[in-house]
């Protein structure tokens, strides 16, 4: 039976990149790290940049498409993204030229052969922002969850029908009240369109960990704000299972992870 294999080549607002493979497709989800960057770390997992099918881009932030551009004219890789997304993003960071731009709708799906890609629609503070779940012909299902505002109406439904995860955990609320970022930040950060909290990540994985789900990545962890052992005994704290949980790093690439 065919497997998917995951990892993350590096998670958190210094830069964002997901790597997918599965029935002969092999995806990035964001851009947020330079090409040399990306090259190294897709290496060091065994795997080619250049052997890439599309790069596909959840929002309009830079640590998820910043490097957009680079990706596509230094690899040849073709780029998906939704029209609003990449309006405002050429506006606000360095992207460049683009000559291979294929659209798709948040809300929408795009497919690749036997291996389809579902986009929902998020209420994160980006203008299309999307989160995605990747669905094999064998009816293997990834989530790849970050960015998502708060636990908007159907986002539990969503994670109880996936076979494993990464679900951003970025801040631990008592970390974040004593930090050192300014209110107006920890307000947007703890809003209904910044992140999750490592309690609100976990109280969603409860509901689904009694399911389908074979693990966990907690990704988008806050430099400032969180710490992944901190993440994780929240997590160990509320799931109460068996549930394996990994976190991606915000510097090296996560192990290959498989359903």
């Amino acid at each position: 039976m065919a497997v998917m294999l995951a990892f993350s080549l590096q998670s958190g607002s210094n830069g964002n990149c997901i790597y997918v493979e599965t029935e002969g497709v092999r995806l990035l989800f964001d851009a947020g790290i330079n090409g040399v960057q990306a090259e190294k770390k897709l290496a060091a997992r065994g795997r080619s940049i250049r052997d890439i099918d599309a790069v596909i881009i959840s929002h309009d932030h830079g640590d998820h498409i910043r490097y957009a551009g680079i990706f596509q004219r230094k690899y040849g890789l073709p780029l998906y993204v939704t029209r609003p997304t990449m309006d405002i993003a050429a506006k606000r960071h360095p992207i460049g030229k683009l000559h291979d731009v294929r659209d798709f709708c948040s809300g929408g799906h795009i497919d690749f052969g036997t291996v389809t890609v579902h986009a929902i629609p998020t209420p994160h503070d980006s203008a299309d922002g999307s989160a995605f779940v990747i669905t094999s012909r064998r009816g293997k299902r990834l989530g790849i969850l970050t960015d998502l505002g708060h636990v908007f109406d159907g986002l539990h439904e969503v994670i109880s029908t996936l076979d494993a995860v990464f679900i951003e955990s970025n801040y631990d609320p008592d970390m974040l009240a004593k930090g050192p970022y300014p209110a107006f930040l920890k307000k947007r950060i703890k809003g209904p369109e910044g992140h999750l909290s490592n309690a609100e990540a976990a109280e969603l994985l409860k509901l689904a960990s009694a399911d389908s789900l074979k693990w966990a990545c907690l990704a988008h962890l806050s430099e400032q704000n969180n710490k992944a052992s901190l993440a994780i005994a929240t997590h160990r704290r509320i799931v109460h299972s068996r549930l394996p949980l990994y976190v991606a790093s915000r510097y090296a690439p996560s192990e290959i992870l498989q359903i």
